[in-house]
């Protein structure tokens, strides 16, 4: 698990030789850009004041001195924060706080360290190194919040370039602190591509897993622990990108202009705001449900029956009214056009129609969609990529025709630019084999499934081709995911020992996942009880946002702009 409380837990407990010694008298957090945005995933100012934090500060900003009271420092090794570390202790007489406890995100370069050493090494009580260099999204999903590596990994204008190695090397740092938070040495792995940002990635972790875990306490080595690190290059499953998903989350962030996880809606007359959020019981039971599930489950009629019975739970029925105008919001866009658009697209994606039948021409099935005026350039674009992905690739002269026909000429390279996530767009290549899902329940538009989720399934049933998938690992772990316990176990002493003792695959997604291949790391987690699966990626995607980052590939980097999460 990533978020509260596990990950705030485990971040108090690094630094809880401050918490304790600061109880005593009032304490302030200073923090940077990137550790405000860390600390806000992972608890809330309740928290801290019940810590005994009574103050939050930017470290960057000017501030008043109060020298009665001791400082945490819980900041980025950058020379920007450390800057703003030492100018709070230029001199004892001028002091902002009483004493300092430093954490840094990372490993602080050593040119830093000295200079923090000669300004104001008498101020500090404490310097630690924690590995905290990712973002705790969900309990089972974490980003590096790098949005930018999708341009600077994929684009040709970068390619071999130092923008583009130096990326490749903060991904890896990045992922190497997750493992270490996690407490896991993997074996590594990748999807074996021609383009070879996974490769490259897989072995940077790899040699930089075997350095942060070249020695232990007693000078050894430490062995790969139970659990497998799978790397993925973006283009490995273009379909889950641009479909529409009729999961309650997905579909939301999809079809409504939801910003920083903060949905927006009316209620008694007034605007209003509501974080969608770990901490909202009601939407992490519901966030991975079919739509039509979800509005089942939210009635008004169990609405209007709360209010009457009970008052006392106010707070809860506000959250299902809250999540209730989500439901109605994504069920009017889907009436609307949404629809129409679901049954084209699951068929094109997978080449039969919901009676099982061979789709025999998909420009046929296409074809509706273009001429459909109420359709937006994305949506008519997103049926002509699936169109293009089902038949493996088009004729130079075809797609030409379906750009000029459809008057997308200045969006076209959202379908171009696809050839450089080496999925084809003129040239054909053969499709994956797929698992069979067929006995599977499902909705008639929500036939599709995610590759990804294949993935996890086969790597925990341990049926993954090595030539496909090879280790990076010199010695890569045994693999016990699907749970047949060795004979030598010991016995799980408790919930602790137990979540460590499971398997645990994590799987990194270079350029973006989609919440689609979210939720599949819970659904495939709860079908293998033995077995926790974790998530992530540079960043979140929504198809829309997708699309104008596939854009912007072909252009120089000066003239890109990169929307931050």
């Amino acid at each position: 698990m990533l978020r509260e409380p596990y990950h705030f837990m485990s971040l108090k407990e690094e630094v809880s030789g401050s918490w304790k010694s600061c109880l005593s008298c009032k304490t302030v957090i200073l923090l940077d850009d990137y550790t405000t945005k860390l600390l806000s995933l992972c608890c809330k100012m309740s928290d801290l004041l019940a810590e005994g934090i009574t103050v939050v500060e930017n470290v960057y900003k000017n501030r008043e001195p109060v020298p009665h009271m001791k400082a945490i420092y819980f900041i980025t090794p950058t020379k920007k924060s450390v800057d703003g570390l030492i100018d709070d202790f230029i001199s004892k007489s001028s002091s902002r706080y009483k004493a300092a406890y430093v954490y840094f995100t990372d490993t602080c370069p050593d040119n830093l360290f000295n200079k923090i050493k000669s300004s104001c090494a008498r101020s500090i009580r404490r310097c630690k190194e924690i590995s905290v260099s990712f973002f705790p999204y969900e309990s089972q999903v974490f980003t590096l919040n790098v949005p930018d590596a999708f341009y600077c990994c994929y684009s040709p204008t970068l390619e071999n370039t130092k923008d583009k190695d130096a990326v490749m090397e903060a991904m890896a740092e990045q992922i190497v602190t997750l493992c270490a938070t996690l407490e896991e040495n993997p074996g590594v792995r990748c999807k074996s591509t021609p383009l070879g940002n996974a490769s490259r990635l897989a072995q940077l972790v790899e040699k930089k897993l075997e350095n942060y875990y070249k020695t232990d306490e007693q000078s050894q080595i430490k062995a790969k622990t139970h659990s497998q690190l799978i790397v993925i290059d973006r283009g490995f499953d273009p379909v889950s990108t641009v479909l529409h998903e009729l999961t309650f989350q997905a579909m939301a962030y999809d079809l409504l202009p939801i910003e920083n996880d903060t949905y927006k809606y009316k209620a008694d007359g007034k605007e209003k705001e509501a974080i969608l959020e770990e901490d909202d019981e009601l939407w992490v039971k519901i966030r991975h449900k079919h739509i039509a599930d979800v509005i089942e489950y939210l009635t008004l009629s169990s609405l209007a029956h709360l209010m009457k019975k009970m008052p006392q739970y106010r707070k809860e029925i506000t959250r299902q009214v809250v999540h209730l105008n989500i439901a109605e919001d994504c069920m009017s866009k889907f009436k609307a056009n949404t629809e129409r658009l679901c049954k084209t697209e699951q068929d094109l994606a997978l080449g039969t129609d919901a009676e099982g039948q061979k789709v025999k021409d998909s420009m046929r099935v296409l074809f509706p969609v273009l001429l459909n005026k109420s359709h937006d350039s994305y949506d008519k674009i997103r049926a002509i990529l699936l169109y293009i992905f089902s038949t493996n690739g088009t004729t130079q002269e075809n797609l030409d025709k379906l750009i000029q026909n459809v008057q997308i000429e200045s969006d076209s390279d959202m379908i171009r630019n696809w050839e450089y996530l080496h999925v084809p767009i003129i040239s054909s290549q053969q499709k994956q084999p797929r698992r069979d899902r067929s006995s599977e329940e499902t909705f008639q538009l929500s036939r599709w499934t995610p590759l990804i989720k294949d993935v996890m399934e086969d790597a925990i049933e341990n049926k993954l081709d090595s030539k496909e998938w090879p280790y990076c690992s010199q010695c890569p772990p045994t693999w016990n995911g699907s749970g047949i316990v060795s004979a030598r176990q010991k016995p799980k002493a408790s919930y602790q020992d137990e979540r460590r003792s499971n398997a645990r695959l994590i799987l990194f997604v270079i350029g973006g996942i989609t919440y689609s291949e979210m939720r599949c790391a819970y659904e495939v987690s709860q079908a293998y009880k033995s077995c926790e699966v974790i998530i992530g990626s540079t960043h979140v995607l929504t198809p829309r946002r997708l699309l104008d980052e596939i854009k912007s590939l072909n252009k120089p980097k000066d003239m890109v702009c990169i929307k931050d999460e």
